[in-house]
């Protein structure tokens, strides 16, 4: 079979299944249709408690036919990359047909054009990674929420959104070409409005939905304009076309100033600021943990956050002419993930740590992104994916042994009561803090070498991202620690019901943690000249995407040569510091505590820690209390001022003119005419006199005229 001809199936299955789930699966699952228990408030599936569903036969059937929809599409993207590696170029499109055609339009040089759209796909190194990651992680968080939302209403309901927005996100990293990439961008954005208000009678879900939905239209006008700016500029939409052009010396680097190029980059990276949970954008990801537990797995940590970092590496070709633009991604990437991360070492919400820790560690891809280093970002969003994923489904498997309960301090030594769920978190955390053989020492220790090292690099990002992973490690473990470790501090009825999730819900934890454990050894650093090429699969096989016409991205290949043991004390330093963040959470949590210890060890800044930096609070103030509502009040103003001034005075001119025309009419024009009557009538009067209109009046004049004449012809 060739799979490479039949790429376009890999989105089509998961549409086939949200098209099931949402038009017919009513009928497989009636109670899923009643929103009974979302209208009594109870959220997560673990607070319904574990009653046999009576319809758990037909609900049986949805569990099988929203993860196998994804299943085959797993299985045709493993298929297509297999054979993509037989290509000498490793890159193949396939075009279904032309979705917007013949559109003429003039170019910024003057030249005539037409715009043109295809629906087509394509498949080479950088898709192939994003389809195994969506639909693999994909697949796995399927599983796992076949288990989790068990006892919820709405099954089906939350199956066909997560089948539809796999189709969107697969849609997405397959494009070849802007406009049907921003349809897939557009997509996700719907489908995360719809999962994460799943709860819709929760107004809190609601809220964040809503967050979620208008953050992200901010920065989709970015991505727009920019979008269009370089149709302006190039003439296409389509990647190929666009690299080659942009790439045969029409245009220059933009080194000395920041021009149109670097204008179209910024907006792109705005629009990747918002679907990426970036500075200034960020503020919605942690208030989309409202959603289920699953959602937040799938969405926020493996796929749809990781749009922005792709759709930047798609375009490392306009990056790489336009560096001043580079930098600002790098500089916003650093600032975001330490900001991030601070603001997580202090969150008791178990998921709300993980939702600050993916801000966070999405600025690290960014960073890399920024310094030109996009293969890194890249290995560091396929890495991210297995830990972050576990640690959402491993917390979702930690609220659904506490019934709901979702702050850490009311936990505390579950690591023998739920054993399964403890050692896949385990490993997890061990990954994102960056100890060595674990998935997400190669990727983030990668990614500051080549901050630290390659020509786009800057020292001062390399401290920031040093400092970031130190938090990382802190508060990844104060987690651990207040879960699963020392006293429990529950309350004796939720201390009795703790129990291990369900197998659809461990193995998917198990395959993730063995993810976690192994997943980054296809890129090993070239310091560890003792391992086979193998070891370093992951950069040969991006670099056909990443050095074509491209020298500022061949620079995250090749970066600057510095002393081999320059290389070694730095990743010893990036250990150690990992290995102190660790020590230091167990130092604080690892023995009997009643009052937080973050509280004395951060200090005067816990509370503005603990407020997020009044981040939302500034943005209350600004944009909703300033320029909702006060420019609301301005605008009432305005328009009861000038707009309804306007209107009322043009009418009270339209009254006054009908009122001068109305008298015009009533007394000059109308008293002409009655006057003309009137003189007419007076002049008639003598006549009508005699004009009486009877025969007997007429007989009588007669006769006395006769009367008259014969006595005047009698007497002359």
């Amino acid at each position: 079979m060739n799979f490479l001809d039949l790429i376009w199936l890999i989105p089509l299955f998961p549409l086939a299944g949200a098209a099931a789930m949402l038009l017919i699966g009513r009928r497989l699952d009636p109670q899923g249709a009643s929103a009974v228990a979302l209208a009594h408030g109870l959220g997560e599936p673990e607070a319904h408690g574990h009653h046999h569903h009576p319809f758990a036969s037909t609900r049986r059937l949805i569990a099988y036919l929203s993860p196998g929809a994804v299943l085959l599409s797993f299985l045709f993207s493993m298929g297509a990359v297999v054979q993509l590696a037989s290509l000498e170029h490793r890159s193949h499109e396939v075009v279904l047909y032309t979705w917007i055609s013949g559109l003429p339009f003039h170019t910024a040089t003057g030249a005539l054009s037409t715009f043109t759209a295809d629906w087509g796909f394509l498949l080479d190194p950088l898709s192939s990674v994003m389809i195994l990651v969506i639909t693999g992680i994909g697949f796995l968080i399927h599983i796992y929420a076949t288990g989790y939302m068990a006892h919820d209403g709405g099954y089906y309901r939350f199956f066909g959104y997560l089948n539809l927005f796999v189709f969107f996100m697969l849609t997405l990293v397959l494009a070849n070409n802007y406009a049907l990439l921003f349809a897939g961008w557009e997509g996700v954005g719907l489908c995360s409005y719809l999962l994460i208000g799943f709860y819709f009678h929760k107004k809190s879900a609601s809220d964040a939905a809503n967050k979620a939905f208008i953050v992200n239209r901010v920065g989709d006008a970015g991505f727009l304009i920019g979008m269009f700016l370089l149709l302006s500029l190039t003439g296409t939409l389509r990647f190929t076309q666009m690299n080659e052009l942009l790439t045969s010396g029409a245009f220059t680097a933009e080194t000395a100033g920041f021009g149109a190029l670097s204008v179209a980059a910024l907006c792109l990276f705005a629009g990747a600021t918002g679907k990426s949970a970036q500075l200034p954008l960020y503020v919605w990801l942690p208030d989309a943990m409202e959603g289920p537990t699953p959602v937040s797995a799938l969405i926020h940590a493996a796929t749809m956050v990781t749009a922005g970092v792709y759709m930047v590496a798609r375009s490392h070709v306009l990056y790489a002419l336009t560096p001043e633009t580079s930098a600002i991604v790098m500089g916003t990437g650093a600032v975001t993930a330490i900001l991030a991360a601070s603001i997580a070492l202090v969150q008791n919400d178990i998921k709300r740590v993980l939702a600050y820790s993916t801000v966070s560690q999405l600025g690290f891809m960014f960073m890399a992104a920024g310094a030109g280093a996009y293969w890194v970002a890249v290995f560091h969003l396929y890495t991210h994916a297995f830990f972050k994923a576990l640690l959402f489904l491993g917390s979702g498997s930690v609220i659904h042994a506490m019934s709901g309960e979702q702050d850490m301090r009311r936990m505390g030594a579950l690591k023998d009561k739920i054993p399964t769920t403890f050692r896949t978190m385990f490993a997890g955390s061990v990954a994102i803090a960056g100890i060595p053989g674990l998935a997400g020492f190669f990727s983030k220790d990668e990614i500051l070498w080549q901050v630290f090292s390659s020509p786009g690099g800057s020292l001062a990002v390399y401290a920031v991202g040093l400092i970031t992973a130190a938090m990382t490690a802190f508060y990844m473990w104060r987690l651990m620690f207040m879960t699963f470790y020392g006293e429990p501090r529950m309350d004796a009825e939720t201390a009795r019901r703790i129990h291990e999730s369900p197998a659809s819900m461990t193995l998917p934890l198990v395959v993730l943690a063995a993810g976690s454990v192994v997943a980054g050894w296809i890129g090993a650093p070239k310091l560890w000249s003792f391992l086979p090429d193998s070891f370093r699969a992951f950069e040969h096989w991006l670099m056909p995407v990443f050095t074509h016409g491209a020298p500022r991205a061949a620079a995250g290949h090749e970066a600057a040569h510095h002393d081999a043991g320059l290389e070694w004390a730095l990743m010893a330093l990036s250990v150690a510091i990992a290995l102190g963040g660790i020590l230091l959470a167990r130092s604080l949590y690892g023995n009997r505590w009643t009052v937080d210890p973050i509280e004395s060890l951060t200090g005067p800044l816990h509370k503005p820690l603990r407020n997020k930096w009044y981040v939302d609070e500034v943005y209350t103030f600004l944009f909703i209390d300033g320029l909702a509502k006060g420019g609301g009040r301005l605008l009432g103003v305005f328009d009861r001022g000038v707009i309804d001034g306007g209107v009322n005075g043009s009418g009270w001119l339209a009254r006054f003119a009908s009122r001068v025309s109305i008298w015009w009419d009533t007394w000059i024009i109308d008293g002409a005419i009655r006057l003309s009557a009137l003189l007419a009538q007076a002049a008639s009067f003598p006549m009508r006199l005699a004009q009486t209109g009877q025969v007997q009046t007429y007989a009588t004049v007669f006769l006395l005229g006769v009367a008259l004449f014969l006595g005047w012809r009698w007497f002359a």
